[in-house]
């Protein structure tokens, strides 16, 4: 978010310097790994949809500036009981833009989509828009794009804090102090103690990944396999053809901090997905090739915090993005672009202010 927010802010012609605790690529946050999913028909709200539609064509205007291949288009398939989230969430955001969907009944998935297997209740709703953004090539994209257009990135440099300094802001890091007219926070997991002063209601959570050769490889190619996302009664997976075919759990992890946060994979864990993938897509349930770690900075309705501060408005953030905003970057930094520069922007996003919380500045 910080990265799209500085290519933003570099293409209105503005002085622009990004800083990052870590080294570049690092993996100690939200954004590594070399797959997203993104889709439009969004099951968790309907008001994603506006934001997720102008995400699709910023990403595209990245690849054409670029020359980048970012986002492949392998359709999106989500996988639950006809009431679940997953599915009634789906169709109703569908419904209300008139994104184009299908209804897949139980016995035509395997015939349409031969790597699944459902059984009890479930059904599916597929949308062929859907795909796979290829993640550290787009936060790599992006971060190019602005240092072409200006922009200074540093990195390895850790802000210790900020504060008003006379008519500006001062910066403190471990390395230099720095002044500006505004600043842009998007801390990631560390945002609950960055901006502890706010009292916003976040929890950080650890999320695990594992990523297998399928036995059926032909039948999790991204020409044959889409996205997916399935709410089961095992639990909430998604995952995406990626290295063979990755798997992730959306539903739990353990609350931890940036600094605590368990790094390894454990054999418990794996064999969760195995027994998953061996159930509702028994061709992939082959070799553990790689496993990943990341972090869910999550809110308690699951929906981001974008905002300015409530003690100084030249200071706006972004937050809580809670397992699914790395699809929304191009179109986040759009908005904290405008936030900063004018304490406005045109973009839907009155739903994610962090008045909601009644703590915050309280």
């Amino acid at each position: 978010m910080g990265s799209a927010a500085a290519y933003q802010l570099a293409s209105r012609g503005l002085r622009v310097l990004g800083l990052d605790a870590f080294e570049r690529g690092h993996a100690r946050g939200s954004s590594h790994g070399s797959s997203r999913a993104i889709r439009k028909a969004y099951f968790q709200a309907p008001d994603y949809v506006p934001l997720v539609e102008r995400a699709y064509t910023s990403w595209q205007q990245l690849e054409a500036e670029s020359d980048e291949a970012l986002l492949r288009v392998t359709g999106s398939l989500l996988l639950g009981s006809p009431e679940s989230e997953f599915i009634a969430g789906t169709i109703s955001s569908a419904t209300r833009f008139g994104l184009p969907f299908e209804v897949v009944a139980q016995a035509e998935v395997s015939r349409r989509f031969p790597g699944f297997r459902l059984d009890g209740d479930l059904m599916a709703v597929f949308e062929p828009s859907g795909g796979v953004l290829h993640a550290e090539r787009c936060l790599a994209t992006v971060q190019a794009r602005a240092h072409y257009l200006g922009a200074q990135l540093r990195h390895a440099e850790a802000v210790r804090g900020w504060a008003a300094d006379g008519a500006g802001l001062r910066v403190d890091t471990d390395q230099a102090s720095y002044t500006t007219d505004r600043l842009i926070v998007t801390a990631g997991p560390w945002a609950g103690s960055v901006l502890s002063e706010l009292g916003l209601p976040l929890s950080v959570r650890r999320v695990v990944n594992i990523f297998v050769a399928p036995m059926r490889p032909e039948h999790y190619a991204p020409e044959s396999c889409p996205t997916y996302a399935m709410a089961l009664p095992e639990g909430e997976y998604y995952g995406m053809p990626d290295h063979g075919l990755k798997i992730g759990r959306h539903d739990v992890g353990e609350v931890c901090t940036p600094d605590t946060v368990r790094r390894g994979v454990d054999a418990a864990e794996i064999a969760m997905f195995m027994a998953v993938l061996e159930r509702y897509l028994p061709g992939a349930h082959g070799q553990v090739t790689a496993t990943l770690t990341c972090l869910y900075t999550m809110t308690p309705d699951k929906h981001f915090v974008i905002d300015k501060h409530p003690h100084d408005p030249r200071v706006v953030y972004a937050c809580g993005f809670s397992g699914h905003g790395f699809k929304f970057a191009p179109v986040i930094g759009e908005v904290l672009a405008d936030l900063a520069m004018t304490g406005r922007t045109t973009q839907p996003v009155d739903f994610l202010s962090a008045a909601r919380f009644t703590r915050v500045g309280g």
